[in-house]
């Protein structure tokens, strides 16, 4: 393959995406690791699929950065959860030291790469990758709107009984709580779904979308989602690596867009080769713009954390 992507982290989702980018033969991938031996077992692991799957990319697995030169996208999915006891404060800087880490090691070998971050908090972990890189904003944004949108068309797919292959879902927004779905801009055949559930149903939904991630923990226990965060990732990156112009919801850094300057915010962007190329504006009612700059003060309150 001629195209290369390195995936950092081979827990659950660096590994599922790293699989997924392989089985489509979208790229050969690099899996960064700095637990010895698990990133190589992996990789042997999804290669020795191969013959069964029908792909011929290939998979490395490295605890090193040297086979990461010349990447053509990286995507960042290392990081700590948060453990009982730690504030978010503590869980801010500690990612803040594995991402920084990551993405100086990164840009060193690939000056040229777009940067996908996964890694959790994704609005606060996207401006360490971006600051740390010296990237320009174009190259440097984050997987989340994507994953929030689609698990908003599950759920409308859901309640509606049609097929996902219909649904279109809007979120906009920070990564969390303050995340603003919008179902005015979102349909299912082209019909707004406001004309198709009742009110009490679409407030359901935007609720389970927001709370989304913390429904799949709380059946997990000791884990989180990895199935839809690594598709989504995978999406992205075949937006980038295709040149397909697609607009998807990402965390870009905003520089005027929405009224708003220096944050990363989850907001529609067009995909290429040349990363996060355009922000596209859609008209927001005054309380959807309300409620995105709340959004965004939520991020600049873990900016502030930040010591890069």
């Amino acid at each position: 393959m001629q195209q290369k992507v390195t995936v950092v982290g081979a827990g659950n989702v660096g590994a599922m995406a790293a699989q997924r980018l392989v089985e489509r033969e979208m790229a050969d991938v690099v899996l960064v690791d700095i637990l010895e031996g698990i990133p190589q077992g992996k990789a042997l692991d999804m290669m020795e699929s191969a013959p069964v799957e029908r792909f011929d990319a290939r998979i490395r697995g490295s605890n090193g950065y040297d086979e990461t030169e010349g990447s053509d996208v990286v995507v960042i999915t290392a990081g700590l959860a948060r453990k009982p006891g730690m504030t978010r404060d503590d869980l801010v800087l500690k990612n803040q030291e594995i991402v920084g880490g990551v993405t100086r090691e990164i840009a060193r070998r690939s000056p040229d790469a777009i940067l996908v971050v996964v890694s959790n908090p994704l609005d606060a972990m996207c401006e360490v990758a971006r600051r740390v890189s010296g990237f320009p904003r174009e190259r440097v944004f984050g997987m989340a709107g994507v994953l929030d949108s689609a698990r908003m068309r599950w759920f409308i797919a859901e309640a509606l009984g049609v097929s996902v292959e219909s649904t279109h879902a809007f979120v906009l927004g920070g990564h969390g709580d303050t995340m603003v779905p919008l179902p005015r801009y979102s349909t299912v055949g082209g019909v707004p779904i406001p004309e198709l559930l009742s009110q009490d149903k679409l407030d359901a939904i935007v609720k389970r979308t927001r709370e989304g991630g913390i429904e799949i923990v709380n059946y997990y226990k000791t884990g989180s989602a990895y199935y839809a965060p690594s598709s989504a990732v995978v999406e992205m990156v075949d937006a980038v690596l295709k040149d397909k112009k697609k607009v998807l919801p990402c965390a870009a850094y905003l520089q005027g867009e929405y009224g708003m300057r220096d944050v990363y915010l989850g907001v529609p962007v067009k995909l290429g080769r040349g990363g996060a190329e355009q922000v596209l504006e859609i008209r927001l009612l005054d309380e959807e713009r309300e409620a995105l700059a709340k959004s965004a003060e939520a991020v600049r309150e873990l900016f502030r954390i930040l010591k890069v």
